[in-house]
């Protein structure tokens, strides 16, 4: 398997940060890079200090010492954090890009936008992703928190203790959680506007729309869509209401309603368009 170079690595990212350089929000976040990057060199002392701790493993036996699992384990890990913060990196870079192109169409000003990019608020951000960039290796997960840190420029809000929270949501949830997550947003995002989450009337207006557009999920064959709903509620994005009794008394599916949380996570996700 052939390993990047670290050299290489490295030279493809200053050829990036020439490039980005040419556009005035690309050049800020140059500026957040370089500020940022105490943090963002975490991840990969993390994966260099457990390799070191991790050569026990050669007690396993002669065969399986002489394979250099350790060094695999070594380089591979050091190898796909670098290959994600490029991604993670590049994603970010883009959605910004589309953000600056987008207030240009509309005739608005860019100031604000770079004044948010240069924050200590969205370096932390930044810090925040890269970290998480450390628990996957699927490249969807990364873009989440690409488009979780762009809106978050765009619409001003880069609150520390919110983004951890949806940095992590993002590489935790799989995309069936999105999913249903989207049919939540879709089916209940009109009554956080016109009830207060958790007041009995949210609630009730949660269950009465609960078996006609989330019926399907009382299947057998939904154990996907449940396991998604416990995750979902895990991560404090959607809220069990009270049980639904049928008219005989059988109990029926258990309905949820989506909390402010589940709301924000889900509209930081948009794309951005450039017009």
């Amino acid at each position: 398997m052939s390993i990047p170079e670290n050299e290489v690595a490295a030279d493809n990212q200053r050829r990036r940060m020439e490039e980005a350089s040419k556009s005035p929000v690309g050049s800020v976040i140059g500026n957040a890079v370089s500020l940022a990057s105490p943090a963002l060199t975490v991840g990969s002392a993390v994966i260099a200090s457990g390799a070191s701790a991790g050569t026990g493993l050669a007690i396993a036996g002669g065969v399986v010492a002489g394979l250099g699992i350790v060094e695999w384990f070594r380089k591979l890990g050091a190898s796909k954090f670098s290959e994600n913060l490029e991604i993670l990196g590049q994603a970010t870079e883009n959605a910004l890009t589309r953000v600056e192109a987008s207030l240009r169409v509309q005739g608005r000003t860019i100031d604000a936008l770079k004044a948010r990019i240069e924050s200590q608020e969205f370096k932390n951000g930044m810090a925040s992703a890269s970290l998480q960039a450390l628990r996957t290796t699927q490249d969807d997960r990364l873009k989440r928190m690409a488009l979780i840190l762009a809106n978050g420029a765009k619409e001003g809000d880069l609150e520390p203790e919110s983004l951890d929270d949806m940095m992590r949501a993002a590489v935790q949830l799989k995309e069936i959680d999105i999913q249903l997550l989207r049919r939540l947003y879709d089916s209940q995002a009109g009554l956080l506007a016109s009830h207060k989450s958790l007041s009995s009337e949210w609630s009730q207006q949660v269950a009465l729309g609960w078996s006609n557009s989330f019926s399907s999920l009382d299947s057998l064959d939904a154990r996907g869509s449940r396991g998604s709903l416990a995750r979902l509620q895990a991560s404090g994005f959607i809220q069990e209401v009270r049980t639904m009794m049928t008219p005989t008394g059988r109990m029926g599916t258990q309905p949820f309603g989506l909390l402010p949380e589940g709301k924000k996570f889900y509209e930081s996700l948009r794309e951005i368009a450039a017009k």
